[in-house]
């Protein structure tokens, strides 16, 4: 008798993935809108506490579904609509005002973390869970300790965005395409973040031995300071224009989702519970770690300066002290 060939999926929940998006907000619909076009899952969702605006975001976008890969998108103020999410992203929190800094959001996110969290992990137990909302960090390490999660299964959208950000600018000085720039910011999400200059790479090129810049400069000191403070001052700069940072994160949060739900083992940026990182532990900020379809796995250490090794320990002994007043 023949062997009866086992299924190439051997589950539903294999073959129908779903993205659960909390908060219907500027970051959770452009993150809804993202993950459609980039169609990493069957169904997206949306949950928000507005009734009417998260129908409205959800049924705006499921009309563009023709033009998609195939899916579903909807939206309710019904927690039940997350039921056996594949991922489930939170967006919602307090809005950043111009001039105010991430970790000032601090103490209002929080106290709403332990409000959703109960309720979301009754219906999505299983998910991976990814922390966007502001402070990220400070965020991601008292939802860890709200939802009893291991540190794989949740995690926050760390530095990703802001190290985009880096290798955008960097693709600006030298005229090479941002994919072969092979540079990270690790630490805070925030203003004490540490670019790691001394690992930055142009295909095989470390930066320092790139020579002239488009406008005829070298990567001086000079020039990563600059370069650091722009991408330090970037969400002000777009708050202050428009009232909040969409586009760019809803994108980053996409390629995070794609890592985990498609099982790529990429390496990325995010804020992870650190133990003997550099010397850190007990805090959750950005490292380069590989991300797949278990959520955050190995962290990566590259060669970094005593300066940075100083930088990277400020940061954490700044957010630490942050999560130490909320009394985490």
């Amino acid at each position: 008798m023949s062997e009866v060939a086992k299924p190439l999926y051997p589950s539903k929940k294999t073959e129908r993935l779903k993205v659960a998006i909390i908060g219907a907000g500027a970051v959770g619909a452009t993150l809804a809108y993202a993950c459609v076009i980039a169609g990493h899952a069957s169904e997206v969702v949306l949950y928000d506490i507005n009734k009417a605006k998260v129908e409205a975001e959800a049924l705006d976008i499921a009309h563009g579904i023709q033009f998609t890969p195939m899916g579903s998108v909807s939206g309710s103020d019904d927690i039940e609509i997350c039921r056996d999410a594949d991922v489930v992203v939170i967006t919602a929190g307090a809005k950043q005002k111009p001039g105010q800094s991430r970790l000032d959001l601090a103490g209002a996110t929080v106290n709403l973390m332990k409000m959703i969290l109960p309720n979301v992990l009754a219906v999505a137990p299983d998910a991976t869970y990814i922390l966007v909302t502001n402070p990220v960090d400070v965020v991601t390490y008292a939802s860890l300790k709200i939802s009893g999660l291991p540190a794989n299964q949740m995690f926050g959208s760390g530095t990703v965005l802001d190290t985009a950000r880096l290798r955008y600018l960097v693709s600006r000085e030298t005229g090479v395409a941002v994919q072969n720039i092979h540079a990270y910011i690790a630490g805070e999400h925030g203003d004490s973040e540490v670019p790691l200059w001394s690992s930055a790479e142009i295909g095989n090129v470390p930066l320092r031995h790139w020579g002239e810049t488009l406008n005829g400069g070298v990567f001086d000191e000079q020039l990563r300071n600059r370069i650091h403070e722009d991408v330090v001052q970037s969400a002000y700069r777009i708050i202050d224009g428009k009232g909040a940072t969409n586009y760019a994160v809803g994108l980053a949060v996409t390629r995070i989702i794609g890592a985990v739900l498609r099982d790529e083992q990429r390496v990325l940026t995010i804020s992870t519970l650190l133990n003997d990182w550099e010397g850190i532990s007990d805090v959750c900020m950005a490292a380069p770690t590989i991300v797949g379809r278990y959520g955050a796995g190995r962290v990566l250490t590259p060669p970094i300066t005593l300066a940075e090794r100083e930088g990277l320990t400020e940061s954490a002994n700044r957010l630490r002290k942050v999560a130490s007043d909320l009394g985490f």
